[in-house]
């Protein structure tokens, strides 16, 4: 079973692999890296797309990891031709809008979302922009 995995990937945190372990959990991983160009929900990544998908490339749950499309974001779901599509827990997709559009374009396919992920010990960190913000607190 394929399982297609999406999102930004700034800089790699425990959300994102527990994340991506539960897209393994189900199939064979595809990650999906959004290109900055393309991320307007929320503030532009910092590292670079090529980065930020070869880190994520190198994680032994992910079959493969490349960069979203410049104009339309269904086209590496088509390439990829996935069972599942998961979404992050907090991501701000619409699993029914895109199971519409998916069927639209005759992609048959199951819209999932993942769980979310508890902090395990005091002051972890598991959020890009948790991170970020302790970065500018103690460096800055």
């Amino acid at each position: 079973m394929k399982v297609v995995a999406q999102g930004t990937f700034d800089i790699l945190h425990p959300g994102h692999v527990h994340y991506l372990r539960e897209a393994a959990d189900i199939g064979e991983v595809h990650v999906i890296v959004a290109r900055r160009e393309n991320v307007t929900h929320k503030a532009k990544p910092v590292l670079a797309d090529r980065q930020r998908r070869d880190v994520v490339d190198a994680l032994g749950m992910v079959e493969e990891a490349r960069l979203g499309h410049r104009e339309d974001i269904f086209v590496p779901i088509e390439e990829i031709g996935p069972d599942v599509i998961l979404l992050g827990h907090d991501q701000h997709h619409d699993a029914d809008a895109i199971e519409a559009a998916l069927a639209d374009r005759g992609v048959d396919c199951e819209v999932r979302r993942a769980s979310g992920r508890e902090p395990a010990f005091e002051g972890e960190l598991y959020s890009t922009g948790a991170i970020v913000e302790r970065i500018c607190e103690e460096r800055c």
